[in-house]
């Protein structure tokens, strides 16, 4: 078990946490009650991410989510949270039209939602956006690897082997100034070698065991989502099977008559 700790996670404690070999704990977050429950001190930092337009919203891929909707999970996650460092996505196409509406659309979800940093997705291609955001004062996370929110140019979601494109990018987003790095569905070996050569810690989502953290979704990792199950998910509850048997036994009581019972009403 983590070892518990309600000290307030911050960016610079994640560049220590590389520094002293320690790993990050990342899962996502997108309402004020699952962050009561995730946010106890083992999770270090909280991603309001737009997977939430896969696991919350019902879509097959995240590019309907909008910046009005992440400020919108974002703020009912900063309400609940006590220690995580909250990270926010910038959605599709809230930072690919220029680096001026990069940076306005992240400086919104701080000053709106109150979020801690922004992540964007993309190398080469975003780090002008990466360091005018950072130029600002605003924390930012990168991502590279398999990019979610260009799906449809890989044709699904697929694993990214380009090792050259892979490495340049990682390495663009770390002179852009981004704190901390997710690298997702990429081979172990490319994920080691990035991990090895950058100074800011890596985070892993299928990547495998030797990145500076790991993230999961949340519903991934309680078995809640059942339309898509990766090869890198790991399930730690089977919330998929335990919720509809408890609203199974729920119903037969109410149609039974068994509840509410004297019990669970008022005299």
């Amino acid at each position: 078990m983590s070892k518990l700790n309600p000290k307030p996670f911050t960016v610079p404690d994640c560049l220590k946490a590389k520094q002293q070999g320690r790993k990050l704990v990342v899962v996502t977050a997108y309402d004020a009650t699952s962050t009561k429950l995730i946010d106890t001190g083992a999770v270090d930092i909280l991603l309001v991410g737009d997977s939430l337009g896969m696991v919350i919203q019902g879509h097959s891929t995240p590019l309907p989510v909008t910046l009005d909707e992440m400020i919108y999970h974002t703020k009912a996650v900063v309400r609940a949270r006590t220690h995580a460092l909250v990270v926010t996505d910038l959605p599709f196409m809230s930072y690919q039209i220029s680096t001026s509406q990069a940076l306005e659309n992240a400086g919104r979800i701080l000053k709106e939602a109150g979020a801690h940093a922004v992540k964007l997705e993309g190398g080469i291609r975003s780090a002008a956006s990466i360091q005018a955001i950072v130029e600002a004062g605003i924390p930012v996370m990168g991502h590279v690897g398999m990019t979610p929110q260009s799906v449809q140019g890989y044709g699904g979601f697929k694993v990214q082997r380009n090792r050259e494109q892979i490495v340049e990018d990682a390495r663009a987003v770390e002179r852009a100034g981004a704190f901390a790095i997710v690298l997702e569905c990429i081979p172990m070996d490319l994920a080691k070698e990035i991990s090895e050569t950058l100074r800011i810690p890596t985070i892993g989502i299928g990547a495998g065991p030797h990145c500076d953290g790991q993230v999961l979704v949340l519903h991934d990792l309680l078995g809640m989502y059942t339309d898509f199950r990766p090869k890198f998910v790991k399930t730690y509850a089977d919330l998929g099977q335990v919720i509809p048997q408890a609203i199974q036994r729920y119903a037969h009581d109410v149609r039974e008559g068994q509840f509410p019972d004297e019990e669970h009403s008022f005299k």
